[in-house]
Formats: structure tokens, C-alpha cells, sequence
């Protein structure tokens, strides 16, 4: 494949590279039009690699200047917050083959009033729910289906793209396939994710299998699949996703003027984003663009919480596990893919691993929701992790924290529904709320009002 010369503009300026390698460090190189997923050599997972002297070859100055001059203008498709840093990205894929719904460059919510609640000035929120499939799937997703779409226009057979999910990675899949009309499928896990999960696919139109097992038995299926069928595996061991992934760092990183905070939480359970967000701040500090790097907390669910087991003996054992029925659904995963990917990560960032029971992440979502946010359960994992931190004094006052919110609260209704009348099971709610049904009566409806703001 030839690789790409970018600028702004189209100008010929010079020539980027990257490939897939393994990241135990085994020797072959592959081309990212390969359909390859594991090492040959070892087995392992594979990550992509990009040629980092070359990249050197422009200043950290001249770097920021470009991505300032792309962010969020409608010059194709350098307007993608993604596709505006695509020489850090995918640069071997052709600019006619990208797939894009303009994703990326999602708000950064200054979170004054939670903050102040728990004692930090300093509290921000990244909203990757705000993107064209309502999560952050949508930044991995672009990156892979451009590739599977540069493929085929260079004669790989691929029938179709797949992929298990719990919910987002579907829903994203499905909507980057359907613009770019290549068939998909999805392995969901039967009645384990929200409807509003499950009507995306669906109205796609593209193939959703609802399978009567859990993620990790989805996940064994989808690979058996791909491995015989010429169906292309789009899951985060391909590390395709991963490139679009880490672009939330570079993106906190040019909303904050080109500032480093000093803690950013992450919700974590097929470890990906984890991996992913350690691999973005990482490229700009080896191309001079930071000066230092932030510490990472990945946070999970105590009823899939694999990581935060093996981070209690100092990243010496792991052990996969069966994940118990939870709440945060989307990473109710016990058996995580990229696993060594985020040890190697949070062990390069001081990383630290929390857990979050029930009620602590229910809990901490609705008492964040009533300061104005609307998060997801697993925003709510973050939070509560978040909140131990702050009691211990990990975090403090004055740190710049920022907690990476996975989906938009609105595909979680049933579970904001559930908590505020007080039908989650075993939790009671702390900030429940419900509607007051009153008769359309001025009296009774000034009554109500004026007892409520008065007391």
C-alpha cells in the first residue's frame, strides 16, 4: 500500500508510515491491509506501530499549528477530530476510503458544583457520549471500517465485519458499516443489554444475533467466526480501534491549551480504552507536543473487577473471572482482551485500579446527574472511584481531574428509571426523585410549589 503525503490542504508535504506488531516486541511487521489479529510467532495481541522519526521530522510547534488549523473544520475529512490528526492515526488509508460522522472533539464539562461537593476545584468531564452512536465506540469505529473499506477497494475478500458487544461497540459497528454500505454483524448477549442498545443495530438493518450467553461467550464466538469465514473481526484486540481510541487524549490535551491534567479516570472492562487513552498521551510526550504525563485510574465494576484484583498483588497474578450480573453493563467482561496492554499502561502512568460496588456507582451517578450532568452507569463506576480517591487523598483540591464518560445517559433510561423509584435490587437509592402527579388545579399546583420551596 503507498503511504500517504498530508497536509491541510492536500500539499504534498511527506511521507508517514505505521503497521501492526506485536507487543510482546516479536520481529515481523505487518501491513494494516493485512487481515491479521494475533502475533504468529507468540499468539498475542498485536498493536499498531508508527514511525516515530519520521514523525519527529516536524516540530512540536508545527504539530499544534496543523491540528489547531484542522479542529473541527469542514475540510474532508480533516474536520473528524480523528481524521484532523490522521498522520498520527491511520496515514496508509486513502482519503476517498474514510468513513466518517464527523466524531470526535466531544464537550468538556466543568463539573463546578460536583466538584465543590467533593472537595475539587479542578473537576472536568469528557463526554464521549456526545457522538453519532451516543459512545466513545465511535472513535475506534471510524479508523477500522475505513480500513476494512481501503481493503476491499484493493480486492480482500470480507463478506461482512463483526463484532461481540455489550451494547456500544454494535451500535457503532453498525452505523459505520451502514454509511459505508458494507454488511455487518453483532453478537449480543441476550437480555444483558438496554434496549436502547439493542434498537441501534436493529435499525440499521444489519444482521444482530441475541445470543444466550455473557460477552466473554460472545467474544469466543465472533473469533471462531472470523477465523473460517472471511468476516472481519472488529472487536478491540483489533488494534485498529485502539488508534481511533486514543485520539480522547489528544483531544483533552487541545481543549485544555495544550495542558496535561493530572489525573484522568477511566471506566474499564474489555480494557481497551484504558489502553488506548495511556497510548495517545504517550505519542505526543515522545514527539515533544507534552512535557509529562498524567496518572491514570482505571476504574470497575466489583462484580467484573479482574484488573482491580490483580492490581491488589502489584500486577504479579490475574486471573480471568466470571462476571457477575452489574449495572454498568457494558463492562461486565471477566475475562478481558487487552489485559497485558492495560497493566503495560497503567504500570507506564503510576496507574491506579478502583472498584465500585452497586450502590457506589449508582449513587454516585445520581448524585452527579442533580449538578447537571446525565451519565451512564459506567460514568457512575468513574465517579464513584473518583470519590474513594478523594477520601484517601490521592486526589486533591487543586488537581485537574478528568473523568472520561463512556455513553450518553439517554441509552439508560430503564437504569435512571429503576434507581429513582427505588426498584433497583438491593440498593437503596440516596437522590431519588419522581415526578408529583397533582389535578390540573391552580390551587393544589400553587400548594405543592410553595411547600416545597418554602420547608
Amino acid at each position: 500500500m503507498p503511504e500517504n503525503q498530508l497536509d491541510t490542504g492536500g500539499t504534498l508535504t511527506m511521507e508517514f508510515n505505521c503497521w501492526f506488531q506485536c507487543i510482546n516486541g516479536c520481529s515481523g511487521k505487518f501491513g494494516l491491509n493485512e487481515i491479521i489479529y494475533n502475533c504468529p510467532d507468540c499468539g498475542d495481541l498485536l498493536e499498531v506501530t508508527h514511525d516515530l522519526e519520521k514523525l519527529r521530522k516536524r516540530s512540536p510547534q508545527e504539530w499544534k499549528d496543523l491540528f489547531e488549523k484542522r479542529y473541527r473544520k469542514h475540510d474532508w475529512p480533516y474536520g473528524s477530530s480523528i481524521w484532523g490528526k490522521k498522520e498520527l492515526v491511520c496515514p496508509v488509508v486513502d482519503n476517498e476510503n474514510i468513513v466518517s460522522t464527523y466524531e470526535g472533539g466531544s464537550n468538556v464539562f466543568w463539573a463546578e458544583r460536583y466538584g465543590k461537593q467533593l472537595g475539587l476545584d479542578d473537576l472536568w468531564i469528557k463526554q464521549c457520549g456526545m457522538a453519532h452512536t451516543g459512545s466513545f465506540k465511535d472513535l475506534g469505529m471510524t479508523v477500522l471500517v475505513s480500513m476494512v473499506k481501503q481493503m476491499i477497494s484493493e480486492g480482500k475478500n470480507i463478506r461482512a465485519v463483526a463484532c461481540a458487544s455489550t451494547g456500544d461497540t454494535s451500535a457503532a459497528l453498525a452505523a459505520y458499516c451502514a454509511v459505508a454500505g458494507i454488511p455487518a454483524i453483532v453478537f449480543l448477549p441476550k437480555d444483558k443489554i438496554s434496549f436502547t442498545q439493542l434498537i441501534q443495530p436493529i435499525t440499521h438493518g444489519v444482521l444482530t444475533l441475541s445470543l444466550d450467553t455473557d460477552f466473554d461467550g460472545c467474544m469466543d464466538l465472533v473469533k471462531k467466526v472470523c477465523k473460517k469465514n472471511d468476516i472481519y473481526l472488529a472487536n478491540s484486540m483489533n488494534s485498529l480501534r485502539i488508534e481511533g481510541q486514543k485520539t480522547i487524549s489528544f483531544e483533552l490535551i487541545q481543549q485544555f491549551d495544550w495542558e496535561v491534567p493530572d489525573f484522568v479516570i477511566v471506566p474499564g472492562g474489555n480494557l481497551g480504552n484504558v489502553s488506548a487513552i495511556g497510548k495517545g498521551f504517550k505519542m505526543f510526550y515522545d514527539l515533544g507536543i507534552i512535557n509529562k504525563l498524567p496518572r491514570l485510574v482505571c476504574a470497575q465494576a466489583q462484580k467484573a473487577n479482574p484488573l482491580y484484583r490483580s492490581f491488589k498483588t502489584g500486577f504479579e497474578e490475574f486471573q480471568p473471572m466470571q462476571a457477575q450480573k452489574t449495572l454498568a453493563s457494558a463492562i461486565q467482561i471477566g475475562n478481558p482482551v487487552s489485559i497485558k496492554k492495560a497493566i503495560r499502561t497503567l504500570k507506564q502512568f503510576d496507574g491506579i485500579v478502583e472498584e465500585a460496588s452497586e450502590a457506589e456507582l449508582a449513587n454516585a451517578a445520581a448524585k452527579a446527574n442533580r449538578t447537571g450532568l446525565f451519565c451512564c452507569p459506567h460514568t457512575g463506576v468513574a465517579l464513584a472511584a473518583l470519590e474513594k480517591l478523594v477520601k484517601r487523598g490521592e486526589v486533591k483540591k487543586n488537581h485537574r481531574t478528568i473523568v472520561i464518560s463512556t455513553a450518553n445517559g439517554l441509552k439508560f433510561t430503564d437504569f435512571l428509571s429503576s434507581y429513582h423509584s427505588n426498584q433497583l435490587e438491593g440498593i437503596e437509592s440516596e437522590y431519588p426523585f419522581e415526578p408529583v402527579e397533582l389535578p390540573a388545579d391552580y390551587d393544589q399546583v400553587c400548594d405543592t410549589i410553595l411547600k416545597e420551596f418554602d420547608s
